[in-house]
């Protein structure tokens, strides 16, 4: 190789590895483009159970997450409502985290709840919005759940909205959902609800909190889980729906490679210069 080029090479301006870099993320993004995706059992399990509810089955869906856990969660909220959408399930959603009804209330627009699916607001389903209290919240509502949320988000009471008098208790529900980004959420669900009521429970997590609900999957307390982005993009694949988390994995994945192929190349430069210098 000629010894200027080498040089060259070997002491590249790092903004054009940065720029290098920004494209491989933004073009992506951008331009979408298919690579292969591996479903885990995880998400397989939680496609399924869904997959076999009766149509009609009452769902409650809890959504506890915040901004900062939108980029993660939300591809899997969004996905979730459409396959409990088609498989024209009741949904019952209520929220722990106080940020999190207008994060719903963004998904329940742009899913189509209403225009797409043809759903009523208080007769297909209801948005309760948001609770303080956590734990005692989820046991208040294996008491009664109109007791517990005696209006809905809009205020209206639940004694008004045909949907709630078909449910009051967690035996009501042939499944319990939860997208979370931490606590309370999944884990207190796992152990205030589903251990005492056997309802079959899927959730989602942001990536950092997967490995600690791998043990209720193994133990099947937990028939699905979808952890972070991964999971997302895994669960956009088996309902056909390609979002924001397939994208986002899309642009992670090139970038890795990026990073892989400028460690190989840095290596190849300094071996090839200390060739030419000895």
């Amino acid at each position: 190789m000629n010894a200027a080029l080498l040089k060259k090479l070997e002491y590249v301006d790092r903004r054009y590895l940065f720029l290098i870099m920004a494209a491989a993320i933004v073009l992506p993004l951008l331009f979408p483009f298919p690579l292969p995706i591996n479903v885990t059992p995880m998400a397989q399990g939680l496609y399924d159970t869904i997959e076999a509810l009766p149509e009609g089955s009452h769902v409650l869906v809890s959504i506890d997450y915040d901004p900062t856990g939108k980029p993660e969660l939300e591809p899997f909220h969004i996905a979730v409502m459409h396959q409990l959408a088609r498989r024209k399930a009741k949904m019952v959603i209520v929220s722990l985290w106080s940020p999190a009804p207008p994060l719903t209330e963004q998904v329940i627009l742009s899913t189509g709840l209403e225009t797409e699916y043809g759903m009523r607001r208080g007769v297909d389903y209801v948005h309760l919005g948001f609770k303080e209290g956590q734990q005692i919240v989820m046991e208040s509502m294996g008491q009664s759940l109109r007791g517990t949320f005696p209006v809905d988000r809009d205020r209206t009471p639940v004694g008004d909205l045909p949907l709630m008098q078909e449910v009051d208790t967690y035996e009501d529900f042939a499944l319990l959902v939860n997208v979370s980004a931490g606590s309370p959420g999944i884990k207190e669900y796992v152990q205030v609800v589903q251990s005492q009521y056997d309802i079959p429970m899927v959730g989602a997590c942001t990536a950092v909190s997967g490995p600690d609900y791998v043990p209720y999957f193994e133990s099947g307390q937990l028939k699905g889980l979808a952890a972070g982005m991964k999971g997302a993009a895994e669960y956009e694949k088996l309902v056909d729906l390609p979002g924001t988390a397939t994208a986002g994995m899309v642009a992670q994945s090139t970038s890795h490679l990026l990073l892989i192929a400028f460690i190989i190349f840095g290596n190849v430069m300094y071996f090839l210069g200390r060739g030419r210098n000895s």
